[in-house]
């Protein structure tokens, strides 16, 4: 198993650190309020503890569970401490009107974080597609919740690959990095659903295969 850190302390970072302590990662909880991290890290349990935010982390995979409001000026106050880490981004660069994304044109919040990210870091698009609440749930009887990467490293990507199916959901490729800018647009999909059709969050959107 390996060890991951969660930069974050909020209802993704709870998701995601739930499952994989379950799966026997050792999960390593970061964050700017020392309090929630430290509580976070009690809710799950053994196996997780907590680190100093700003420092390096222990992960080998480091999760960036933070809104992207502020996940670009973490990652400049991380810095070199970054530096050779697999970064998933979990974020969704979603205007408040959700109507539109606050990204730079021609941009997607991805190549926002790798443009700030050390040069020899790596950053991968995950989980950005479901509700934490949902993912929480992990797998259900009968469906396998899917999360869609995306990614311009192979090695990197087989690496969330294989912690993603750890969890006990299933993976799936969408492709090179540039494709994050659509998981981007899933993620605006799914509050439209939410607004004008669904009326709740609990749902999640995913892959039939027909035979």
């Amino acid at each position: 198993m390996s060890r991951i850190t969660i930069i974050g302390a909020g209802g993704m970072a709870t998701a995601i650190g739930g499952l994989a302590v379950k799966a026997g990662h050792t999960v390593e909880v970061m964050s700017r309020d020392a309090t929630k991290a430290q509580a976070l890290a009690q809710k799950l349990g053994d196996g997780a503890m907590t680190g100093t935010f700003g420092e390096t982390p222990a992960g080998d995979i480091v999760v960036l569970a933070v809104p992207y409001s502020s996940v670009l000026e973490v990652v400049r106050q991380y810095g070199r401490a970054l530096g050779g880490k697999l970064l998933v981004d979990i974020t969704n660069p979603i205007s408040s009107n959700l109507k539109g994304f606050v990204t730079p044109v021609n941009s997607f919040g991805a190549w926002e974080i790798v443009k700030v990210a050390p040069a020899d870091s790596v950053v991968v698009k995950a989980f950005n597609a479901q509700f934490c609440h949902v993912l929480a749930r992990g797998p259900v009887p009968g469906y396998t919740l899917a999360v869609f990467v995306a990614g311009d490293d192979v090695n990197a990507k087989a690496r969330v690959y294989a912690f993603i199916e750890s969890l006990g959901l299933r993976s799936m490729d969408t492709g090179s990095l540039e494709m994050a800018r659509s998981l981007e647009h899933v993620a605006l999909l799914t509050l439209g659903l939410v607004a004008h059709s669904i009326q709740h969050t609990n749902f999640s959107l995913g892959i039939s295969l027909l035979d």
